[in-house]
């Protein structure tokens, strides 16, 4: 069983109190992020500075690729500053009566979060030395960001948001995923024996990996028995698999004691009042993980979420050139569908069928940001024609074969009255569609060549190209470029 630290006397000078508290919070928790002797974790952390300033600083992004991505891009470099100020971000999460904005303030030691429902912060607050921010969650939903002033070099920002249950399921995991996911310890406070809504949002946050500290609130309004029965269902029952003993924590942040009054009549009678906050276990807990973890925590999670972040821009920047990529050998499939569909010449065929190929492979590494002269492109062109097997052979066999038959047949057509023009155009189309296709195995070769960093990887180029060409349709391709010819030729005609 986790112990728990006598609770200071409510009869206490609540002013007094909360000036020594707040001052020696401030300077122990500064303390306690600054006071690592360890090399290596000074080494880690700055390790960690020079990654995120390397990543932020070389993104690799076109100005397309950056448009979309720009809360992403500064998401990386809010965090690249929470490393180099030692931000500490502390997020409390819990339930609309659980005492949650009071545990903050009780923290804080000054009235900074609103009790009740969250809809901002009143004037005096905003005067107080601390600086107040609203963040978006969602739609409609915000979260308090309240950062303490700064003794040494140390700054903790404490994050306040919405009640778990004044949100939907969906809201409640993005709340959850959003704010989590920067926080470096995570507050989950609760006020009695746990429901379904705490649970579930309970284990969504221990997904998030960050050291969570259960705090059992309002523990004053319990009789001692109660409380414990209570804490130990919690502890062995509810959140067993969740959190360990050591970290769940008693507190009672607004405390009510009773107070005996003398009436105006001479008749006493009892007041209740708030007392002092019991919150030393709570900070006591706080202060034990920083000075376990201090800024190994900070750096880990900053890196954490940076890769995140990062993997999020990797994949956006993949997708974007991959649609670019598709676009670009589309084009090129039909361009040279078009040129041989038309020409009657068999070595114009076979040459300008080379020079559209060599153009799409520059137009990709271009694309993919890998340079590449025509010398390059040339070579590429044939290493991945020697490979492709089947595809190749047909094409040159129909451009030697079929360009032949569409020569006779375009002669013969003024001969026969057009009686030829017929087969002609079937032969045209056949050999376009063989053609495109051929250029279109290319593209996608090139493509994923290209997009693995110029390298076909530990197989070689046979192996690689025919697993591309595998998962190719040809028959599909064929009839997506005989349709779309013919709409091309028609309009041609129609215009002429």
């Amino acid at each position: 069983m986790t112990s728990t630290l006598p609770l200071p006397d409510p009869h206490q000078s609540d002013s007094a109190n909360t000036d020594a508290n707040s001052h020696n919070w401030e300077e122990e928790l500064d303390s306690a992020i600054f006071s690592f002797e360890d090399i290596q974790k000074e080494l880690n952390y700055k390790q960690a500075q020079t990654v995120l300033r390397n990543l932020v600083a070389n993104l690799d992004l076109t100005s397309q690729e950056k448009s979309g991505l720009e809360a992403e891009i500064a998401d990386l470099e809010i965090m690249l500053g929470k490393l180099d100020g030692m931000v500490v971000q502390i997020a409390a999460f819990g339930m609309v009566g659980r005492g949650k904005s009071s545990l903050l303030n009780a923290l804080v030691g000054e009235t900074v979060f609103e009790t009740g429902p969250l809809h901002g912060v009143t004037r005096a607050a905003q005067r107080v030395n601390w600086s107040i921010s609203e963040e978006a969650i969602g739609e409609t939903e915000r979260a308090l960001r309240v950062t303490l002033p700064s003794v040494g070099q140390s700054q903790v920002e404490l994050i306040d948001t919405p009640g778990l249950d004044e949100v939907d399921g969906d809201t409640r995991a993005a709340l959850a995923e959003q704010v989590a996911k920067q926080a470096d310890l995570i507050l989950f406070v609760i006020a009695g024996d746990m429901t379904k809504i705490e649970h579930e949002a309970l284990s969504q946050l221990r997904e998030a990996g960050k050291p969570i500290v259960l705090v059992f609130n309002k523990v004053d309004q319990y009789p001692e028995a109660d409380r414990m029965a209570i804490y130990h269902k919690i502890r062995d029952e509810r959140v067993k698999e969740l959190v360990t003993p050591l970290e769940i924590v008693m507190a009672a942040a607004s405390p009510l004691v009773k107070t005996a009054i003398l009436r105006p009549d001479g008749s006493r009678g009892v007041q209740l009042r708030t007392g002092s906050a019991q919150v030393e276990e709570l900070k006591l807990k706080i202060l034990e993980i920083l000075h376990r973890e201090g800024k190994a925590l900070v750096a880990l999670n900053t890196m954490l979420y940076a890769d995140t972040v990062n993997e999020q821009l990797v994949q956006r920047k993949l997708m974007i050139r991959e649609q670019n990529a598709n676009q670009l050998i589309w084009k090129a499939v039909m361009t040279k569908a078009v040129a041989i569909a038309l020409n009657p010449v068999t070595v114009v065929d076979i040459l300008s069928s080379v020079v559209i190929d060599i153009v799409l492979i520059l137009g990709l590494s271009k694309l993919y940001g890998i340079p590449m002269s025509e010398s390059g492109a040339v070579q590429l062109l044939q290493k991945i024609a020697l490979s492709m097997g089947g595809i190749g052979v047909s094409e040159l066999l129909a451009n030697l074969g079929l360009s032949g038959l569409k020569t006779l047949l375009g002669v013969s057509a003024s001969a026969t009255a057009g009686a030829t023009l017929g087969p002609y155009i079937s032969v045209a189309l056949t050999q376009a569609g063989v053609a495109g296709v051929s250029s279109y195995g290319i593209g996608q070769v090139t493509k994923v060549y290209l997009a693995n960093g110029a390298t076909w990887g530990n197989d070689g180029p046979k192996v690689a190209i025919a697993k591309i060409l595998a998962n190719l349709d040809e028959t599909s391709i064929l009839n997506r470029i005989k349709d779309e010819l013919q709409l091309k030729l028609k309009f041609k005609r129609a215009k002429n």
